[in-house]
Formats: structure tokens, C-alpha cells, sequence
């Protein structure tokens, strides 16, 4: 397991997914500005588990299309001062969400990289898209 920035720097803080909520969604006034100054000022750790929270608030709370959570992640990747958990793997599940991939899926599929293959029965909405996909380890249905 990669060390946390926390316990390299304990000034550092992390963030919950409320933060990021308020701060992409602006459904709060007040709170989306405290999260903007937040974010402003940097030196801030977003684990992976509340990335994979914010999509899914984005998603399926707030009900943005695939394309507006998208862009959200990867402006968070983007964003200085900020160390997100596991950035690769957030990158590479990015681009098997732009693909198609569920976003929760494509992180699982992400953070098992070094396996020999993914198992799931989501045949259609997973395992199909990642055959055609070509992704690496194979996502496969176990037989019966």
C-alpha cells in the first residue's frame, strides 16, 4: 500500500466527498465557496474511496451525465496542491469510463492491474464492454 501524504507531511488534510459535492455541484453557496478556498489553498489529500463517491454522487444524486462527472474527475486530477490516491489508477479507470466502463467498475479493474484477470457476473455490462475493449487483465463471467 502507497504511503499516505499525511504521514509524510501531517499538515496536509484530507477531504470527504461533501467537500468536492459542494465545491463541482454549487448547490450550496456557502459551502462551495469554503470548498473553493479549500481547494485554492492546496495541501490537500482526496483518497481514492471518496473519488469513487464523488462519481457517484455526480452521477447518480445529482444526476450528471457521464461527460460532466468526467470532466470533474479529471479537473480534480488536474487541480496543483492536490495529491489524489493511486493517481494512475484514477487516470486509467478515467479512460475506461470515457469507454463506456462503469466508473465503480473501472476503478476495481484499475487497482487490480497486476492480476491475471477480473471475475464478475455482469456479463452485459461489464465483462462484454471489456472484451470489446480489449482491457488488460481480461474481465470474464466464471463458469457455472
Amino acid at each position: 500500500m502507497a504511503e499516505s501524504p499525511c504521514a509524510r507531511r501531517p499538515d496536509v488534510r484530507a477531504v470527504d466527498t461533501n467537500i468536492l459535492a459542494r465545491y463541482y455541484l454549487h448547490d450550496d453557496a456557502r459551502q462551495a465557496r469554503v470548498a473553493g478556498a479549500l481547494l485554492a489553498a492546496g495541501d490537500l489529500f482526496v483518497p481514492k474511496t471518496v473519488v469513487l463517491e464523488l462519481a457517484w454522487v455526480l452521477r447518480s444524486v445529482a444526476g450528471q451525465p457521464a461527460g460532466k462527472v468526467a470532466a470533474c474527475l479529471g479537473h480534480l486530477l488536474a487541480l496543483p496542491g492536490i495529491t489524489v490516491e493511486d493517481h494512475e489508477q484514477i487516470e486509467s479507470a478515467l479512460r475506461q469510463y470515457a469507454a463506456g466502463i462503469d466508473f465503480a467498475d473501472a476503478m476495481h479493474h484499475a487497482a487490480s492491474h497486476a492480476c491475471s484477470e477480473m471475475l464478475t457476473f455482469d456479463d452485459r455490462g461489464y465483462a462484454r464492454k471489456a472484451r470489446r475493449l480489449g482491457l488488460k487483465p481480461a474481465v470474464r463471467v466464471p463458469a457455472a
